[in-house]
């Protein structure tokens, strides 16, 4: 596969070498290397060696994700769950190239894990792209936390309104509810009234 033909992955290996490079340091020939033409195995290797710092580890994972390696499953969930929005959206890339049967299910319990509700935009808008089982359900639930009064985090309910619009009828009765209970929210209220119209 042509990975530089990719723009998801020309844009994570323009910031992972601005990381390098603000952090004080040279990029390694290590770098340059896992962004060359390796093989899976390659790859794998460079993932799980011991010792190595994350930027190897998103790029061997997101490489193996790409090529549709399932050993890339496990890091990709990692970094889809990271404090640094960068990673997650190169993660969530990845993971929806992977084609692992497993990815809604581990999205669906990132997003719904209140403890990680800072986090949760990336796994909410990868649920509404996997149109999976899960998927629904899990935006139904955590739409109906971000409408306690005073949450801090509408951009995730946001997220799951668009994401519920975007499922359709998918979303089922419980997405309507929800939806509906969301019209006079200041924030998602117009979201809503559209996602409601998608259905």
């Amino acid at each position: 596969m042509n990975f530089a033909a990719d723009p998801e992955f020309c844009s994570m290996i323009d910031r992972l070498r601005e990381e390098i490079e603000n952090d004080g340091g040279e990029v390694p020939a290590a770098f340059e290397q896992l962004a060359g033409p390796l093989g899976t195995e390659e790859l794998h290797a460079a993932l799980t060696a011991p010792g190595q710092p994350l930027w190897a580890r998103e790029i061997a994972a997101f490489r193996l994700g790409l090529a549709g390696d399932p050993r890339a499953f496990e890091a990709l969930v990692l970094l889809l769950n990271h404090r640094d929005p960068g990673r997650c959206v190169s993660a969530a890339h990845a993971l929806t190239r992977l084609g692992d049967p497993r990815t809604a299910r581990a999205a669906a319990a990132l997003a719904t894990n209140e403890l990680r509700v800072a986090y949760a935009l990336l796994p909410v808008r990868l649920l509404a792209a996997l149109r999976a089982p899960e998927s629904a359900p899990a935006l139904v639930t955590v739409l109906r936390r971000r409408l306690a009064p005073g949450d801090p985090h509408w951009r995730v309910g946001l997220a799951c309104v668009e994401g519920l619009g975007a499922l359709g009828e998918l979303g089922g009765p419980d997405a309507r509810e929800v939806l509906t209970a969301a019209v006079p929210h200041p924030r998602l209220g117009e979201a809503a009234r559209e996602a409601l119209r998608r259905l």
